[in-house]
């Protein structure tokens, strides 16, 4: 079953974020929405920091995480800051396609010899660096995780809507994700 979910018009958003900063995002994004003004966040975007995805949304809509993969396993103070201090009662957790943290293991090589030849460590050094943190960071299949990683976040902030979502780098939208 194929879980992306295209918006392409405002009903393609599912019922549960139309009216929410989820469904605005979505419309901004996807449908050239004209912004709005905000001087407070209404969402926080956790995203892959991955340079080729770029969001068209409104200054000051959105609180926004870069992390390797969308993993916010390792920010969460950051997530709770975002709430507990900043307000956002909706967090959209932005997967993409083609993402460098699938797979890690395929680039050991070249993560190795990057770090010796463009930041001068030694070569065990750098070695060490990936087994250490390699399994830490892959996320294996990008939809599968941003799905999971959507569930343990709404464990952990039940009052908090959660929305999975995945950009692709083919045509730069985003889509959402059937849970089922």
């Amino acid at each position: 079953m194929n879980r992306l979910v295209p918006v392409t018009n405002t009903e393609d958003v599912f019922s549960e974020y139309r009216n929410s900063p989820i469904g605005l995002l979505l419309e901004y994004h996807n449908l050239g929405r004209a912004p709005d003004v905000y001087t407070a966040a209404q969402l926080l975007i956790g995203m892959c920091m991955d340079n080729r995805k770029h969001l068209r949304i409104p200054d000051n809509f959105s609180f926004i995480i870069r992390t390797g993969g969308a993993n916010l396993r390792y920010s969460e103070f950051k997530v709770s800051y975002a709430i507990a201090v900043g307000g956002v009662k909706s967090i959209a957790l932005i997967g993409h396609t083609q993402c460098g943290m699938v797979n890690l293991v395929a680039r050991r090589n070249q993560f190795i010899q990057g770090l010796v030849d463009s930041a001068g460590w030694d070569k065990e050094w750098a070695e060490e660096h990936f087994m250490h943190f390699a399994p830490m960071f892959e996320i294996g299949n990008e939809t599968d995780f941003v799905l999971s990683e959507a569930k343990r976040l709404r464990l952990r902030y039940p009052k908090i809507q959660v929305a999975p979502l995945l950009y692709r780098v083919e045509d730069n939208l985003l889509y959402l994700l059937r849970e089922t």
